[in-house]
């Protein structure tokens, strides 16, 4: 899967509602024993992923993740910017994820940084 495909299925995985779908989306594109870490969230593995993707859903309703830019990209890195946001508005945070991909080409380590955030 090339770098695009992948970026797509990631944040498919964070803007789809089913968990089983997410289930789905995760399996093919992150590896088993997969990290996710940002500022406000770490998770280890499929079903903490899809469960705090679940949670964010219900932090956030009615916005969706949306990647902003190119991809980097150099050996086994890729890196991305995101907005969250509602369809026609501005975006309410964003940020620089950067992933570290496993020799098939799956997410093995995904650091999140918060360029801008909601208070809390």
């Amino acid at each position: 899967m090339n770098a695009i495909a992948l970026a797509d299925q990631y944040f498919a995985m964070w803007n789809a509602a089913d968990a089983d779908h997410r289930a789905e989306l995760i399996a093919g594109t992150w590896t088993d024993d997969a990290t996710f870490q940002d500022p406000s969230f770490e998770t280890t593995g499929h079903d903490e992923l899809n469960k705090l993707v679940g949670a964010a859903q219900q932090m956030f309703p009615g916005l969706s993740f949306v990647r902003t830019g190119d991809i980097d990209e150099h050996h086994t890195y890729l890196r991305w910017t995101w907005h969250l946001k509602a369809d026609g508005q501005e975006p309410v945070a964003g940020g620089t994820d950067i992933v570290v991909l496993d020799g098939d080409g799956k997410i093995q380590k995904l650091i999140g940084f918060h360029d801008f955030a909601p208070e809390h």
